[in-house]
């Protein structure tokens, strides 16, 4: 069953090349999305039933961390491509539209293969396929400004794959010195023992630097913000919402391999790399003149919250950095959307420019203003608990700076995020520019992307909370 869940992306990607398929490529996208989420449910229910997943042992396989994350994936997948039916309306240009709709799900294809991969190896070339596939989706509009952002965004997640093979190949080398070849997952747990210390941690620097690049850690998140500025919305809330996600998933797969090594400091290092992150993306935040770079370095923010989450080394700091991650995937990809809706309605991503966005459209306002709240962590909304749940996990285990810098710096972001978005709600509205109304395909896809942003602010299923528990307890094996 779970061996189907990429392959229907992968086939929707062949629907755009049937010629006049223009009208019928949402269509497609929209339903392979459907079934890619209804499919999700059953293996992941299937996973989590079972502890475990085997289809070809050390090669595709389904924990409860993956299958987190394969959820999110999928739901994402869902509520961009109807999103991206409404933004690309008015496309006049067919053979534009058959090719995102490609590329779109193309890449969709190459996120949702990575947790179900067991194989280390493999996972470095899907994670470089997400690059290499979405980068003509940066560039779509074709403005100078896109393509500078793509080639940007090309360059630097190439340097880091370099970078990051090397630390793949290195921690290879390890495994295989310490009487090992079980290049999995587990395998690189049950070895994690034996292998050299001096390759361990050579490998180690070499992939948080490499996947740190395509994660956006400072200082090496600078093609994040251009990349999600020039992006379509529907784009960036998949970039911004779940590539960056998988990304660290396979970091912190990796965290409890290189733990084994008291000297490495792994725990220092993510909280370094963590708050540093934190504490710049707050002040660019404060900083930004456009709105959709605000909610790409609200991003970086929160890859570094994750991060600083993982660096407690506790249950309880496990469950927070994931249920963090949760709440990040659904927040951000709503404000994408709230953010697309906005370009739509006014035409301009200049914070400046926008003015009384009330009284031009209530529905993008309202949904701004809704995604500000949000991603601010602000109550009742998901990203409040799970930001609470760090704070919480760093104090019950005595790591006070640690909760002191991202307790203070996140305040300062929720009031960066809002005194950005209130000016852009309030005030005379100035003349309309492009449409007075939103599509109703985005409408209905920012009413549902909205769901577990509520929802999860409020209450925890308990199916996702063993779900949360069982993902934390392999992430700190």
């Amino acid at each position: 069953m779970i061996v189907y869940v990429p392959v229907v992306a992968l086939v929707a990607a062949l629907w755009p090349a049937i010629p006049r398929s223009d009208r019928s490529a949402p269509i497609a996208t929209l339903a392979a999305a459907a079934a890619t989420l209804a499919l999700c449910f059953i293996a992941v229910a299937s996973a989590h039933g079972s502890g475990e997943l085997l289809v070809i042992k050390h090669w595709i396989e389904l924990d409860s961390f993956g299958a987190l994350l394969l959820t999110l994936i999928a739901l994402v997948y869902f509520t961009a491509s109807l999103f991206s039916w409404g933004y690309l309306k008015s496309e006049r240009r067919p053979q534009r539209a058959r090719l995102y709709y490609a590329n779109f799900n193309l890449f969709a294809f190459s996120m949702l293969c990575i947790p179900l991969l067991a194989e280390v190896g493999l996972v470095w070339i899907f994670v470089e396929l997400t690059t290499l596939l979405s980068v003509l989706l940066v560039s779509y509009s074709l403005t100078s400004e896109a393509i500078e952002a793509a080639w940007k965004y090309m360059v630097l997640t190439l340097l880091g794959a370099t970078i990051a093979v090397l630390g793949v190949l290195t921690l290879f080398w390890a495994l295989h010195s310490g009487g090992s070849t079980d290049f999995t997952w587990s395998g690189l747990r049950d070895g994690a023992s034996r292998m050299p210390p001096a390759l361990l941690a050579v490998s180690f620097v070499l992939l948080l630097v490499g996947y740190g690049v395509k994660i956006g850690f400072v200082p090496l998140h600078t093609w994040l913000p251009d990349a999600h500025s020039q992006a379509p919305s529907p784009v960036c809330a998949m970039l911004s919402g779940v590539e960056t996600s998988v990304v660290l998933y396979v970091l912190l797969r990796l965290r409890g391999v290189y733990a084994t090594d008291a000297a490495l400091h792994v725990g220092t290092w993510f909280a370094v790399f963590g708050l540093l992150s934190v504490v710049v993306a707050a002040v660019l935040i404060v900083r930004t003149h456009d709105y959709k770079r605000l909610f790409a370095f609200s991003t970086v923010e929160h890859m570094g919250i994750i991060l600083a989450a993982a660096s407690i080394f506790t249950p309880a700091g496990d469950v927070a950095a994931l249920w963090q991650m949760l709440a990040h995937t659904v927040t951000k990809s709503f404000c994408f959307y709230a953010a697309g809706a906005t370009l739509l309605v006014t035409g301009t991503r200049e914070i400046s420019a926008v003015r009384g966005l009330l009284g031009i459209s209530r529905g993008a306002a309202l949904a701004l203003l809704f995604g500000g709240l949000a991603i601010g962590g602000a109550p009742p909304f998901a990203a409040f608990l799970s930001e609470l749940a760090i704070l919480r996990a760093g104090i019950a285990a005595h790591a006070y700076a640690l909760v002191a810098i991202l307790a203070a710096f996140l305040v300062l972001a929720f009031f960066g995020v809002l005194w950005h978005v209130t000016q852009m709600i309030s005030g005379r509205p100035e003349a309309q520019r492009l449409h007075p109304r939103m599509p109703a395909a985005c409408a209905l896809a920012i009413v549902l992307a909205a769901v577990p942003v509520v929802v999860l602010g409020l209450w925890i299923p308990a199916d996702l909370g063993r779900l949360l528990e069982s993902a934390a307890r392999i992430l700190g094996a």
